[in-house]
């Protein structure tokens, strides 16, 4: 099958124009300013998860903007880090989905998650310190949406997850006919409110992966 020749290495070149256009704008920034995530950390999302691996694609924006939280994951901080509020707010439904303890929230971590196929994918990949979406036109979008078009080319029953506007707008390419599209509102507490609280997103996922006779995901 031809998805099984595919891989990050090969995507990253097909890339490689816009990534070399990208990542020099990103070096210049670093300069002069302080940009997060380390230059190290900016691809974790892809050394954690395999390309096909990937059995849930969970969509975020730009990496978190204060010092030592963002590692290069959605949504995820480093270890002992204080947790943000669309984390406490996504830690708060997984564990009324699935009855977990209140003790199980106590790290921000979720590389656990992106090791078992959860790509935990920005849509932005850099940040200036203090400065939310201050990296919005360095041309990440072009690249992730790239990223995704590859994932819905070559892999099949992919699940979605878009939690609030800006990641629902990605549903254009991704074809629901070859792939699951789980949406809510975003977890931030701004809008958690507004449909994220109780979508359930998580018993939803493992009952997909179990349909499909996979292993579900230990959140």
């Amino acid at each position: 099958m031809e998805n099984l020749v595919i891989n990050w290495k090969k995507i990253f070149t097909y890339q490689k124009q816009i990534l070399s256009n990208i990542l020099l704008k990103v070096t210049k920034e670093r300069i002069t300013k302080v940009v997060y995530p380390d230059k190290n950390d900016v691809f974790n999302a892809f050394y954690l998860t395999p390309f096909n691996n990937i059995k849930v694609v969970i969509i975020g924006q730009d990496p978190y903007y204060h010092k030592n939280q963002a590692h290069g994951l959605s949504f995820s901080v480093r270890p002992g880090c204080n947790i943000p509020g669309s984390l406490k707010n996504i830690y708060k439904e997984l564990m009324c989905d699935l009855s977990l303890c209140k003790s199980y929230c106590f790290n921000g971590c979720l590389s656990h998650w992106a090791k078992q196929g959860v790509l935990l994918l920005n849509t932005i990949l850099t940040v200036e310190e203090g400065k939310p979406r201050s990296h919005l036109n360095l041309g990440w979008q072009d690249f992730t949406d790239n990223i995704i078009f590859y994932i819905n080319k070559y892999l099949k029953g992919v699940i979605f997850v878009l939690w609030g506007k800006d990641a629902q707008k990605k549903i254009n390419i991704i074809d629901i006919n070859r792939h699951y599209i789980l949406t809510a509102s975003h977890p931030s507490p701004f809008s958690a409110h507004l449909g994220f609280f109780g979508c359930r997103h998580f018993s939803k996922i493992n009952k997909i992966l179990l349909d499909q006779e996979y292993d579900p995901i230990i959140w």
